[in-house]
């Protein structure tokens, strides 16, 4: 089992003597050794599958470790192995400890549109921008641990005291919908664990090794989680790169590298630094760029892959020569190798750098693929009906009701539920239980009361039949009993309510497929769904197209030839970032951009750039020479550069043509 292995991957697979560190430098394997570990503990040491939790920060990369365990442990059994998000297991836990946290179990799970909807209406504001900051301040307290009396405590300024209100009044109503936001799949485990013995005990006591991935991006809550949940045993194995640390912007603590090794005296480092992915040149320039970081641990990145293409960096007249330049390389770069478009990807620091890369593949007819695109589940359609999920499996859940019962219209408007709002409101009750009160037959008239008895009638026959029949059917009365593709052709255009309506379908399918593979009912699948961020795509990963890609979402990827472009000072090392001091997170940054490529990188960088309407000089960035690349020089004046890119272009195209 352990033959595939290097030295240090071997050691870390088999070390099980307390909580052990596993420095994994980019491209060295580290998924490798966290699979290895958990068929190791389970073909060699006796584990039970359900004594293991394996936990990453996205459904994609548990899938992916789920299999390739699955394929180490052929004719084994993996039955009740945990491989989730941090969120998945937050959410097990608090369904299974719901009482602990104040919580029934049929609780809800507000996505960021509803949270920020809720938010708005407390600041009683539409301005995007101060809902916005402010469902950031509420999510960094809630990661940090805090409450709402210890945000108001430590405000320093009057819009933090603004923001610690809302916070309570928030945290108020979340309690009244019997519902939680993603940071509280955290943070009330957090909770539960910290204040209940014998739920710590329990947990601790079935969970007997807990492996981490990305460890370098765990936040406050996230870390005490882990240690909640493996006591002082600490049996587990933390695995990550603190040169990979790039999310401090949303929560991220490098310093919990720092902890473990305060928390933990006895703490085992296991370095990985023989990268599998990349050429020498690459690897030289990335050590290059990163030693200018202070190091928590001394690591050097080294490859046995050979030297590769020299690491090439382009002096362009501004972004439009720059898109253009590096299309044209890269189809002289496709013809010349023999190799696919879905070897290449264009890297940039910020989602506005795409639009002249996409026009200039655009107009040499090449495939591309933008990443960040909209989620499946952020669609207006999908959120429709994941409204009426979440009312099935929660009536208390206000923001479901009210987006369920308008939704289609049903001669329900908005005075209506205003009165039944007013009704609520003095019972102390949610929307749904407030129908059939005597106070809402005083304030609403028999002909208003009518509809929404109906709907009430509707949802609980739904919710009788969904704990009962297969999910699918269940899905199909739904959209038959509501009209929801009549409603999508009505209230849009043809071509638009046909697309609407074959996502529907597409979800319809989903949701009976795993209703049946996983021998669920709609109810259970219900809280499952606002956890799921991406239907994905079929096909997505194979396609022969360009990744377009801005940097924090090309992590964890690779690419056999790399366009890091925009290299500049202002853009990279971003000019706010180096304003608050965050220099060294943006070396990181760097460094990742510089590490997902194989063979072959280009770094580019503009004399000009287009902000607005007005161009302005650029300078190329610092981590240029930090990397040892002096750049070609810039001495020639603007018309013969301009007319020596042209020449270069010409001679491309035309090699191109005569192909």
């Amino acid at each position: 089992m352990l033959s595939g292995l290097n030295p240090p991957q071997r050691a870390a697979v088999q070390y099980l003597d307390g909580p052990l560190l596993v420095l994994a430098g980019a491209g060295s394997g580290k998924t490798r050794v966290i699979t290895h570990k958990i068929a190791w503990l389970l073909k060699e040491c006796g584990y039970r599958p359900d004594a293991i939790a394996a936990i990453t920060f996205t459904n994609k990369a548990a899938r992916e470790m789920q299999e390739r365990v699955s394929r180490l442990l052929t004719g084994v059994s993996t039955r009740g192995l945990t491989v989730t998000t941090f969120h998945s297991l937050g959410l097990r836990l608090l369904r299974e400890e719901a009482s602990h946290a104040g919580l029934k179990a049929r609780f809800s799970i507000l996505d960021a549109a509803d949270a920020g909807a809720i938010v708005a209406d407390i600041l009683q504001t539409t301005d995007k921008a101060l809902i916005r900051q402010t469902c950031g301040r509420i999510s960094a307290w809630k990661n940090a641990l805090l409450s709402p009396a210890q945000a108001a405590q430590m405000a320093e300024d009057e819009a933090a005291h603004v923001a610690a209100r809302v916070y309570d009044r928030y945290a108020e109503t979340l309690r009244a919908y019997q519902a939680v936001d993603f940071d509280d799949l955290i943070r009330l485990p957090v909770e539960v664990l910290g204040s209940h013995a014998e739920v710590r005990e329990r947990w601790q006591n079935r969970l007997r090794h807990v492996l981490v991935d990305e460890y370098q991006d765990t936040n406050a809550a996230q870390y005490r989680l882990l240690k909640l949940l493996t006591g002082v045993r600490a049996a587990f194995t933390a695995v990550g790169d603190d040169d990979q640390s790039i999310y401090g912007w949303r929560g991220a603590d490098a310093g919990n590298l720092q902890a473990l090794r305060d928390d933990y005296p006895h703490l085992e480092v296991v370095k990985l630094e023989q990268n599998y992915r990349s050429c020498t040149h690459i690897l030289q320039a990335a050590n290059q760029l990163i030693a200018h970081n202070p190091k928590l641990f001394e690591k050097k990145l080294w490859s046995d892959l050979g030297p590769g293409e020299e690491v090439r960096f382009l002096s362009l007249a501004d972004d439009a020569q720059e898109a253009e330049n590096v299309v044209m390389r890269l189809l002289a770069h496709k013809f010349e190798h023999r190799t696919r478009f879905g070897d290449y990807a264009i890297l940039y620091r910020g989602n506005h750098q795409a639009r002249t890369f996409e026009q200039a593949l655009r107009n040499e007819k090449i495939p591309y693929r933008l990443s960040g695109g909209q989620s499946f589940f952020d669609k207006g359609e999908i959120k429709d009906l994941t409204a009426y999920l979440r009312l099935l499996l929660n009536q208390d859940d206000d923001p479901a009701f009210i987006r369920a019962i308008t939704t289609p219209r049903r001669g329900i408007g908005p005075a209506t539920l205003e009165k039944l709002g007013q009704a609520a409101a003095r019972l102390q009750a949610s929307l749904f239980a407030a129908i059939d009160s005597a106070v809402a037959g005083e304030l609403l008239g028999e002909r208003q009361l009518a509809p929404l008895r109906e709907f009430r009638s509707f949802i609980e026959r739904l919710e009788w039949n969904a704990a009962r029949l297969p999910a699918g059917e269940i899905m199909e009365e739904l959209l038959g009993a509501i009209g929801y593709e009549t409603h999508l052709y009505d209230s849009e255009e043809a071509r638009t309510a046909e697309s609407k309506w074959g996502n529907v379908r597409d979800f319809v399918a989903w949701l009976a497929k795993k209703g049946e593979e996983d021998g669920k009912t709609l109810l259970e699948l219900a809280q499952t769904v606002a956890l799921i961020t991406l239907l994905e795509e079929k096909g997505d990963e194979e396609a022969d197209a360009v990744k377009l890609s801005t940097l924090h979402a090309a992590k964890g990827l690779e690419y056999g030839h790399v366009f890091l472009v925009g290299v500049e000072e202002g853009l990279l090392p971003h000019q706010n970032a180096v304003e608050e001091g965050r220099l060294e997170e943006e070396r990181r940054l760097m460094y990742v951009g510089i590490t997902r490529a194989r063979k072959s990188l280009t770094l580019c960088a503009c004399a000009k750039r287009k902000k607005g309407r007005e161009a302005t000089s650029c300078e190329p960035s610092r981590f240029i020479a930090e990397m040892g690349l002096g750049g070609p020089a810039r001495s020639r004046d603007k018309g013969e550069e301009k007319r020596a890119g042209s020449a270069r272009l010409a001679q491309l195209k035309a090699m191109l043509q005569g192909a």
